[in-house]
């Protein structure tokens, strides 16, 4: 058994209004590594000014923490097998929408990995989403969520 940790760290602007909802949402994220990252809200979820564009939101991070654990085992299993990798790429996305209880969540994260190999024993195509279906059947986050998370493979 493993634990893992982040600390959220925020604190009030005196001059923001807060009972009034007028106060900034960004905060600090820092992780057990001592890595600290600005946190906010999604503008789309609470308007600028109060929300920070330039800030990691939960939603991003939650699409981001998918993309890199499957990225990862991708990466274990593609060496296990014997395929070197030069480079992987994924322009994850993710939607919020209504679920069917009716609230908001994440109801949808596509992945679109883009893997390059290099050597003498390149994988087929098959093999390619053999990896990436074992990844998706090995993700730590993958496994710990219910949103229907999709695997599209970028065609080398």
């Amino acid at each position: 058994m493993a634990h893992y940790g982040a600390s959220v760290l925020w604190s009030r602007d005196r001059e923001e209004d807060f009972l009034a909802n007028r106060y900034s949402r960004r905060h600090t994220l820092r992780f057990d590594g001592g890595l600290e990252i600005a946190g906010s809200s999604s503008p789309h979820v609470v308007p600028l000014p109060w929300s920070d564009n330039a800030a990691i939101d939960p939603e991003e991070a939650f699409v981001a923490s998918l993309a890199s654990c499957h990225m990862l085992w991708f990466l274990s299993i593609a060496a296990q097998r014997g395929f070197t990798v030069e480079r992987y790429s994924d322009e994850a996305t993710g939607t919020m929408a209504r679920n069917g209880l009716g609230k908001m969540a994440m109801t949808e994260v596509t992945l679109r990995p883009e893997v390059a190999f290099s050597g003498t024993q390149l994988p087929t195509r098959s093999e390619i989403e053999a990896m990436h279906e074992t990844a998706h059947d090995e993700c730590f986050i993958a496994n710990s969520v219910k949103t229907d998370v999709r695997i599209e493979p970028v065609p080398a």
